[in-house]
C-alpha cells in the first residue's frame, strides 16, 4: 500500500516513515501544504496522513481542495491540536479518521488497515480466496492452513492482487504501488516477484493477461 505522509517537523516524519515501512507499507514523504497539493494531483496513493499545521498552505486548505476536486483518498489528520471544535472541523472538511499527537505507531497502522479495508469493502482483516489466506495486520499469508514466508514485496504485490480478486493490474501500477520515491525499480521487478509468488503458492493462483499485466484466477 503506497502512501503519502504530509508533515513538517523531521522528527516526527522519520519516525513515521520509518514506523510504517517497517509495517511494509510504501510511505512517500513531503514537508509542505503546496508540495502535497501539486503532488496530490499528478500521483496516485492508497491513504493521505494530513498534518495540519503545515507551511506554505494550511492542512485543511489542502484537504478541502482534494474533496473539493471530487478526490476520495482516505485522510487520516496528524496533529496536536486536540480540542473537539478541532476534530469536529477536521472532520466536517472530508478526512476520514483524525489522530492527535502523540500517538502510537501501532494503533496508526491499524487505522490505516481499517480504512484500507473500507475503502475495498473487505468486511474481516484477513483476506481469502481459493484457499489462500493473508492477514494485513499480522503479515502473514497461508495455503491450505500451511505458512507461506514471502519477502515484503511479494507480501505487497499479493494483498494488492487479492484485493479485488479477477481484476487486472498492469505493471506500471503494481510498480507504482510497490515503489515509492526514490526507490529503485528493476526492468524486471514485477516478473521476478511474481516468479517468486507462483514458486511459493502455485502457478495456478496468479495469471499472466498478456500484454496487459496480472490478476488473481477468479473463483
Amino acid at each position: 500500500m503506497r502512501l503519502l505522509l504530509v508533515e513538517d517537523d523531521a522528527m516526527i516524519g522519520e519516525a513515521i516513515r520509518a514506523g510504517l515501512r517497517r509495517d511494509g507499507f510504501t510511505v512517500d514523504w513531503v514537508h509542505e501544504g503546496q508540495t502535497a497539493e501539486q503532488v496530490l494531483k499528478t500521483d496516485t496513493f492508497d491513504l493521505l496522513l494530513l498534518d495540519l499545521g503545515l507551511p506554505g498552505k494550511a492542512g485543511l486548505a489542502v484537504l478541502s481542495d482534494l474533496r473539493s476536486r471530487g478526490d476520495t483518498v482516505p485522510v487520516i489528520i496528524l496533529t496536536a491540536r486536540d480540542a473537539v471544535s478541532d476534530r469536529v472541523q477536521g472532520l466536517d472538511a472530508g478526512a476520514d479518521d483524525y489522530l492527535v499527537k502523540p500517538f502510537d505507531l501501532n494503533e496508526l497502522a491499524a487505522r490505516i488497515r481499517a480504512l484500507l479495508r473500507r475503502k475495498s469493502g473487505q468486511p474481516t482483516p484477513a483476506m481469502e480466496h481459493l484457499g489462500v489466506v493473508l492477514n494485513p495486520a499480522a503479515h502473514t499469508v497461508a495455503r491450505d492452513g500451511q505458512d507461506i514466508p514471502l519477502s515484503p514485496k511479494e507480501f505487497a504485490l499479493l494483498q494488492l492482487l487479492m484485493e479485488r480478486p479477477g481484476t487486472i493490474h498492469s505493471r506500471a501500477r503494481i510498480e507504482q504501488r510497490l515503489y515509492g520515491w526514490g526507490e529503485e525499480v528493476e526492468s524486471n521487478a514485477v516478473e521476478v516477484h511474481v516468479h517468486g509468488l507462483r514458486r511459493k503458492l502455485g502457478t495456478d493462483f496468479i495469471l499472466t493477461v498478456r500484454g496487459v499485466g496480472y490478476r488473481v484466477r477468479p473463483s
